[in-house]
């Protein structure tokens, strides 16, 4: 038999003690050091939840931190039908329909089964609206078409209209708008065809303004528009 060979004692390089786990706090610090930065950019609201704090001009385009900018409507304003459609009019009538675009937001959240889808088209059609204040042809015509169709599905379920909304005024309108932009483009557009009625002549709603009601989960304390 063949002896076999000795294998040779293997000898083992030692390493810094302190050389793996530099590294690991070095990444581990700069790890924790990207969080932190990124916690700190984040705009966040009293409550703690992010939101973006940056003013906006009068078609919703964000500005500098700092510049001078359109009052922002509170992400936790929640008015009544007739109170939304309201202050929203009073948006479009102030040329800022992408402000009115989130107080219809607001009331589509906030509206039930019945209504939701029809909170949600009034929406589209003040983001369609948004979209031809700021010159984007394209965007505008689609977004008055979508809102208008989102209408006049909504209308096939025969309920009762809200708030005294004139939905038939409001399709012509965003209808006549959007072939116009269509075949014009953004030269169709002016200041009294960015604030369409949102009810008929003489309609002021089911009932007066009345004190916005807080969502479920939310107490009497939460901050709401005067």
């Amino acid at each position: 038999m063949r002896p076999m060979p000795l294998v040779p004692p293997v000898t083992t390089a030692t390493l810094p003690r302190t050389s793996n786990s530099s590294v690991i706090m070095t990444h581990a610090n700069r790890g924790a050091g990207t969080l932190a930065a990124m916690t700190r950019s984040r705009d966040r609201d009293d409550r703690g939840r992010a939101r973006n704090a940056r003013p906006r001009d009068a078609a919703g385009r964000p500005l500098p931190h700092g510049a001078p900018g359109v009052e922002r409507v509170p992400e936790d304003l929640v008015l009544s039908p007739a109170d939304a459609v309201t202050e929203a009019q009073r948006l479009l009538d102030s040329g800022m329909p992408f402000n009115a675009h989130e107080i219809l937001e607001g009331a589509w959240k906030d509206a039930g089964d019945d209504t939701r889808d029809l909170w949600r088209a009034l929406a589209q059609l003040a983001v369609g609206l948004t979209h031809a204040q700021r010159g984007n042809a394209r965007g505008a015509v689609a977004l008055l078409r979508r809102g208008a169709e989102g209408v006049r599905l909504w209308r096939v379920l025969d309920v009762a209209v809200p708030a005294g909304l004139d939905l038939d005024g409001l399709v012509g309108h965003a209808d006549a708008l959007a072939d116009d932009v269509d075949r014009d483009g953004p030269g169709a557009v002016t200041a009294a065809r960015l604030a369409p009625r949102l009810r008929g002549p003489g309609r002021r709603g089911a009932r007066e303004p009345d004190t916005a009601r807080p969502r479920a989960g939310e107490s009497d304390a939460t901050p709401r528009r005067p």
